[in-house]
């Protein structure tokens, strides 16, 4: 092991005499051609300067807001390394396939590099996932380039250009060369750090619009929208006013923001992955291709936009030092995602409740649903929330299967709790003089500034926290953070002025969810849940689904003899409460066929919030709109 660290250290000594040699501010050139994206090809050129004698270089492996290393080097082909037009050969670290080692020649300033990149050839994590369709491209940087390890390279200069197909427009917050001319359809950028190029994904389509949500503003804000169909671009004046006042609200939120300008990059497509990636200055957020023309759609994915832009703040500009890595090779430490991610995602729904893009009504929905979901999860019986943050790389990518013995991602959704119940709880520590909103001001806020990092660790935000009101905050999150918990932490419904409870008719936004995730949700009856072709998903520990020997992966062929369907089934349980014959299943897993009689008779279970009279509604006061505009015109009291 010394053998290897120290072949290590001398290769990455040469690079660094290298830099200081030729200057670490001569610039890469990044020239990607992306006129075959409608067939899910990039294909890109970098000339790099370079000094003789032996060079490593990298492909971005740990890309900042996707917690893992995802970065895609399977999907780089046709690698080629060259030197004054002669081929150089290069050979792959054997430890570290993100790694490349090769040799420059004598007299050589430079190397040139190219290969193509496959867009589509991963699976549906952030940096392997689909980004293309024969309409449209979501271009991230990170997926194609190299680059040398100097004392700061992340602030490597890159000048990158962009060929995009005929007709197709763009957008993207980084900044373009406009004093130099190129051919149709090329786009050159101007030089950029390769942190803020990473920083800065474009977005390109044949079907593109971009609405200034701010005009005449001194900070503009724009909604870049690209989808398969012109139809699909179309948005409704009303939303269009409640994700500009998302814009006003999150500033009043934080009290200053740490971009030049901002722009929400919106992808609608059924053909692309689906999920939100946060950046300083824009974000990358994709949904389904109806998400501006259908109510439903719309609801189901109402907080995404806000919880993205909310990242600018909380995990841009602020960022767990774990995650404030020098490079894009070194492991992140995942620990404090409950604040990067669960703080963000408790905001991302009061924001969106505040600018009207959600109900009250289904923001109180959103919290009874990942109190139940939470509240079943097996796991809690031997795994702390602090443990599903430190192996976020592993749980990010596991499958679905097991998923409540093992637990998920839960610091997000249990973020939401656990913030909600911090809300209340400095509402009712100040007699309602201070909130949540006081600790984003101080934390994220400050002096308005172009993007940097400021990190912190978990001592900074209890400084924080007592600043705004004195209070054991240790002690609070060492108990729903860093140790077993059975239950999922319902303190802040509860002091908030509701409790959680169930009823026998299926609530209006779940029906929303199950409409648009193609599922049936029986989990707090019979304890599982299927897809529209009748497949079982997760099966939850000790529920009567499990205790009949149902699981996973089987497949619900009928209900009591007849053909089944969301429906019969519901109506089987709603039969099963008034008599004692058991609910027949007739089942197949692989190509074995089994009845099972399922005892239960507990009817219809769904989750929802029912308020008590007893304490004050402090839930609807943190929904109250910040700005005069969207106070005029939210539904946050409905």
């Amino acid at each position: 092991m010394e053998i290897k660290q120290g072949f290590f250290a001398t290769l990455i000594a040469s690079t660094l005499l290298a830099a200081s040699v030729f200057g670490e501010n001569k610039p890469i050139s990044l020239d990607v051609d992306a006129t075959d994206a409608p067939r899910n090809l990039l294909h890109t050129r970098l000339h790099m300067p370079a000094a003789p004698g032996k060079l490593t270089l990298f492909y971005p492996k740990w890309i900042p807001g996707e917690h893992s290393p995802t970065g895609p080097v399977n999907n780089v082909t046709g690698l080629k390394f060259s030197a004054n037009g002669i081929p150089l050969d290069w050979q792959r670290d054997a430890e570290d396939m993100f790694t490349f080692h090769l040799v420059v020649p004598a007299d050589t300033d430079a190397i040139d590099v190219s290969f193509d990149f496959l867009l589509s050839a991963g699976g549906g994590s952030y940096s392997s996932g689909g980004s293309s369709t024969t309409k449209l491209l979501d271009l991230s940087w990170n997926q194609l380039l190299l680059y040398s390890q100097t004392d700061a390279p992340l602030k490597t200069p890159f000048v990158a250009t962009l060929q995009l197909p005929a007709g197709w427009k763009f957008g993207t917050a980084l900044p373009i060369e406009t004093s130099t001319r190129t051919k149709p359809g090329k786009v050159e950028f101007s030089p950029a750090p390769l942190e803020t190029l990473i920083d800065s994904p474009v977005l390109a389509g044949e079907f593109f619009r971009t609405i200034d949500l701010t005009p005449g503003e001194k900070v503009s804000y724009y909604i870049h929208i690209v989808a398969d169909s012109a139809a699909d671009l179309e948005m409704k004046p009303e939303d269009e006013a409640r994700f500009t006042r998302l814009v006003h609200e999150a500033n009043a939120l934080f009290g200053a923001h740490h971009y030049r300008d901002y722009h929400f990059l919106l992808t609608l497509s059924d053909h692309v992955a689906h999920f939100g990636l946060e950046h300083h200055e824009s974000s990358d957020n994709r949904t389904a291709e109806n998400f501006l023309t259908d109510e439903d759609s719309r609801t189901a994915s109402a907080d995404l936009l806000p919880h993205e832009m909310t990242h600018s703040w909380n995990g841009k500009f602020r960022r767990p030092a774990g995650l404030a890595t020098p490079d894009y090779q070194q492991p992140m430490q995942g620990e404090l995602l409950w604040v990067y991610e669960g703080l963000t995602d408790y905001l991302g729904k009061v924001l969106a409740t505040r600018s009207g893009l959600m109900t009250a009504t289904n923001f109180r929905a959103a919290f009874a649903l990942t109190a139940a979901m939470l509240d079943h999860r097996d796991g809690r019986s031997w795994r702390a929330l602090a443990d599903t943050a430190i192996a976020a790389q592993l749980l990010y990518d596991s499958p679905g299967v097991g998923v409540s013995r093992r637990r998920s991602v839960d610091f997000y959704p249990e973020g939401d709790l656990i913030w909600l119940e911090a809300d209340t709880l400095i509402r009712e520590q100040t007699s309602g003089k201070q909130s949540l909103d006081d600790f984003c001001k101080k934390f994220h806020g400050g002096e308005s500034s172009a993007p940097k990092v400021v990190p912190y660790s978990f001592d900074d935000v209890l400084k924080t926290l007592n600043e705004v009101a004195p209070y054991d905050w240790k002690s609070f999150f060492q108990k729903r953070i860093y140790e077993i918990n059975t239950h999922a932490p319902v303190g802040g419904i509860e002091h908030g002025g509701w409790r959680l409870a169930y009823t026998n008719e299926v609530p209006s936004f779940l029906k929303i969810r199950e409409g648009q995730r193609k599922f049936t949700d029986l989990n707090y009856s019979l304890g599982f849940t299927l897809s529209t072709d009748g497949g079982i998903g997760d099966v939850l520990p000790g529920s009567p689904a499990d205790k009949a020997g149902i699981f996973q992966g089987m497949k619900l062929v009928a209900v009591d003899g007849r053909a089944w369907s969301a429906k019969i089934l519901r109506d089987a349980v709603k039969s099963a409460a008034t008599n004692s014959a058991p609910i027949e299943l007739l089942t197949v897993n692989e190509d074995f066929y089994k009845t099972i009689k399922l005892e239960y008779h507990g009817g219809e279970k769904y989750p929802v919030l029912v308020r008590d009279i007893s304490k004050p509604d402090l839930m609807t006061d943190i929904i109250h709109a910040l700005t005069a505009e969207a106070a005029a015109d939210s539904p946050a009291i409905k």
